[in-house]
Formats: C-alpha cells, sequence, structure tokens
C-alpha cells in the first residue's frame, strides 16, 4: 500500500498540464496551482489536493456537481466564495461545504486579496459526474472509464450547451 500520510508542506503545487490551462480572455481570469494529495496517499474513493490561486483570479469557472460534494478548507489567503446567488469572504481556517445539487449550489473562489490563496480541495469521486457552468449556459459530462488494453486509465468528457447534440439514431 501507498504510505498513507503526506505532509501538506510536501505538497508543491504544480501548473495544469497545457491542455487544461485556461486560454484567450479566460487566462485574464483563472489561474491555479495544484498538488495532487489523494492519489499519492492511498486514496480511493476520495479526491484531494492543494490548489493555488494567485491574488485577483479564480481556480474554476462557476459550476454545480448532479453527483459529486466537495469540500474546501482555506489554509492562507483571503477571498471571496461565489454559491448560488450570494457571495460571502472567506479566510484562512473557513470550511466550506459545497453539496451536490443544482444552480443554487454552484460554487466558485475567487482570490480577492493581496496573497496566494491555498486551500486543500476534497470531493467524492463518483463517476460519471455531470457539471454545469450556469454563468455561460455549459454542461460536462465527465467519467473515468475502465483502464486501456494496454492497463492505462481512461476517461470521458464532453463539454456543451443544451439542444447542441445529436440525435440518438442519427448515424446508425
Amino acid at each position: 500500500m501507498t504510505h498513507p500520510i503526506i505532509n501538506i508542506t510536501d505538497i508543491d503545487p504544480e501548473p495544469r498540464p497545457p491542455h487544461f490551462a485556461p486560454t484567450g480572455a479566460a487566462a485574464e481570469r483563472y489561474d491555479a496551482r495544484m498538488g495532487v494529495i489523494g492519489a499519492r496517499i492511498g486514496a480511493r474513493k476520495l479526491g484531494y489536493n492543494l490548489t493555488a490561486v494567485p491574488p485577483g483570479k479564480r481556480a474554476f469557472p462557476f459550476h454545480n456537481h448532479q453527483v459529486n460534494e466537495e469540500m474546501f478548507f482555506v489554509l492562507a489567503g483571503t477571498g471571496t466564495l461565489r454559491i448560488g446567488d450570494s457571495s460571502h469572504p472567506i479566510r484562512q481556517g473557513d470550511v466550506i461545504a459545497c453539496p451536490p445539487g443544482g444552480p443554487e449550489t454552484a460554487h466558485q473562489i475567487i482570490n480577492t486579496g493581496e496573497e496566494e490563496l491555498r486551500y486543500l480541495a476534497i470531493s467524492t469521486k463518483v463517476t460519471p459526474e455531470i457539471c454545469e457552468y450556469p454563468d455561460s449556459g455549459k454542461y460536462g459530462i465527465l467519467a473515468e472509464l475502465a483502464p486501456g488494453a494496454d492497463g492505462k486509465p481512461r476517461s470521458f468528457a464532453v463539454i456543451g450547451r443544451e439542444g447542441q447534440g445529436v440525435d440518438y439514431w442519427e448515424g446508425e
């Protein structure tokens, strides 16, 4: 088994892989470095990471989960939590619950402070997942698939807008 303990000071957040990095106008609003924790300590049903967000930025778009629940623990810095139709100041020591649900549970953490905002993110890992993005009218379907013949992990992701799909029988 993987060693089940890691100290948070030993986590070095890294930039997102290029295919997940914001581009164009989104790069002006979004930026984050992330340090994987869960897989490193043997977690199976929960995902954990350390997220570091520079001043004035957000890590992710405003979104809600239909399946998974998230929890955030603010380790350093200050910011604003958007949740549903409201906003709340956040600071070191705050614990934030983001249960699954509709747009009323949509959430986003924004670094409104002068220093890097760091938080521990914990989430259930039920797959498939459906996310909605109320600000842009998008949805995402995300799933972890069985490993390929080569043993490598596989995943499935579709991002779109309602009504832009194809008919079930198209091409059959």
